[in-house]
């Protein structure tokens, strides 16, 4: 577990540093079972970004089955146009509502996040070079078949 703790004493106040800024970068990823990943880094989280995603994934890993939350990107029209003129290689499944234990991406984001979060970025792009080289050089070692497989009981 990479899990943080600070203790601080009760007379004092924490203090963080933000940047205060709105800005926001998205990170779509696929873990395949034998072992191949995918991660590749958007400035929006649209229809168009997934779509595009979809196909760098199609590139990389042939005809697959890629499993996703019900985000409105992963639901929307453009998305299943995309899939109906590409049913022969593509199929979507959607993992039960509020349940991210099943998705073995959600495990890359929670190692990510203490990596990368870990460290002040005074600059955006900093941290989204940061990002990126992160899900570009880390090989995620997890076990597929036991996410999918998991229990909600």
């Amino acid at each position: 577990m990479f899990k943080r703790k600070k203790w601080i004493s009760a007379d004092k106040r924490p203090i963080v540093t933000v940047t205060g800024s709105r800005k926001k970068t998205i990170v779509f990823g696929s873990l395949s079972l034998d072992g191949k990943q995918l991660f590749r880094q958007y400035d929006k989280f649209d229809s168009n970004t997934f779509v595009d995603y979809l196909k760098q994934v199609q590139k990389r890993f042939g005809k697959y089955i890629i499993f996703v939350d019900r985000a409105t990107p992963h639901c929307s029209m453009i998305t299943r146009r995309f899939l109906d003129s590409n049913k022969d290689t593509i199929r979507l499944e959607y993992f039960p509502v509020g349940s991210p234990e099943f998705n073995a991406v959600e495990e890359c984001w929670r190692e990510g996040k203490y990596y990368i979060l870990s460290t002040y970025y005074p600059l955006f792009d900093f941290l989204k070079d940061t990002i990126s080289y992160y899900y570009r050089t880390t090989r995620f070692n997890l076990d597929i078949v036991k996410y999918l497989m998991r229990s909600t009981n």
